[in-house]
């Protein structure tokens, strides 16, 4: 076995696992389902995470989600417009649509559109976090949740080196959600970034890990972070030792349609170390290698939710015994 070398703050105390049994026996599927479940009962407020903020500027973007085709831009304010993708009139799509002011004018026939309602067509209420951009679906919509006036957060430090990734996957956003609740996959399956990992505390709403990243070869910094979900298409894992402390990545997952949601991760890194503010300065310089390491796990993980959408899609076979044998 490779030796391993950490460096950095570490953890603040040396710590037993939750549990001395092998990895698969601890990744329990009853265990991960029942916290999937406690999940999905969360209240969410009809709001579905869409973007980095970005890549939403005054040019119209077309977007699916919860099975609705969306068009988002920017205001000459800044704030953030969104409402239903085919124009009202006959149908064209309003992401080819140029921006007047604030509105949206139809390329087939010139009809705008923008705050007021047109017909069927209704703006939506969206949402600009400072990271993301999200969008509120209501009943009108088919999104049966209860309103809220923001989206659900989990806590984000004061100051942070941000970077996102958005991909999309054949799965519902409930195996996205099981596979972050699964850690004990981590250093098996992506062993190019997790080193080592071992679950200290499985708590009913919320995991502690003690985590060992890779950086470079035997190089590695190890940290404990939590995992816990805000929301019933969201988890965050927060780092409270080590390395890093306050650091989060937020993992949300939008329904696009049946069988496809996209993943949007976002990182937001923080320290108390002094140079912390001369990366804060290089931040467009980092933003890419940030977002480079949550893509390459991704690759990887939105194999595993696809695997585990078929797995789960798949109907059990059934023997129909006749004249006594099975067929």
């Amino acid at each position: 076995m490779t030796r391993l070398f950490t460096f950095g703050n570490p953890p603040a105390a040396p710590a037993e696992a939750h549990s001395e049994a092998p990895d698969w026996v601890q990744a329990n599927p009853g265990r991960i389902d029942r916290a999937l479940q406690r999940a999905l009962a969360l209240p969410g407020g009809g709001w579905f995470a869409v973007d980095a903020r970005e890549r939403i500027g005054r040019t119209p973007r077309a977007y699916a989600v919860d099975g609705h085709e969306l068009v988002l831009w920017r205001a000459l304010d800044g704030s953030v417009r969104a409402g239903p993708e085919a124009c009202p009139h006959m149908g064209a799509s309003l992401a080819c649509a140029r921006v007047r002011g604030d509105n949206l004018v139809c390329p087939w026939h010139g009809l705008e559109l923008g705050d007021e309602p047109h017909g069927r067509w209704r703006p939506l209420t969206t949402h600009d976090d400072g990271v993301l951009v999200w969008v509120q679906m209501s009943e009108e919509t088919g999104n049966s949740e209860a309103a809220s006036p923001a989206p659900i957060l989990a806590p984000r430090p004061d100051r942070f080196l941000a970077g996102v990734v958005r991909m999309e996957a054949e799965c519902d956003p409930s195996d996205i959600l099981a596979n972050r609740l699964d850690p004990w996959h981590g250093a098996h399956y992506h062993p190019h970034s997790f080193a080592r990992l071992k679950v200290l505390a499985d708590e009913p709403d919320h995991l502690l890990v003690r985590v060992a990243y890779r950086v470079f070869g035997p190089l590695a910094v190890e940290v404990d972070a939590t995992f816990h979900c805000p929301d019933p298409r969201t988890i965050v894992m927060t780092i409270v030792g080590g390395e890093g402390v306050g650091s989060v990545v937020e993992t949300h997952a939008t329904p696009l349609g049946p069988g496809r949601c996209a993943v949007l991760e976002a990182t937001l890194a923080t320290s108390d170390r002094p140079g912390f503010k001369l990366a804060l300065g290089a931040g467009r310089l980092l933003r890419p290698l940030i977002e480079r390491r949550a893509a390459r796990l991704w690759v990887e993980d939105v194999a595993y939710a696809e695997r585990r959408f078929r797995q789960r899609a798949r109907a059990p076979v059934r023997l129909r015994t006749i004249r006594g044998e099975a067929e």
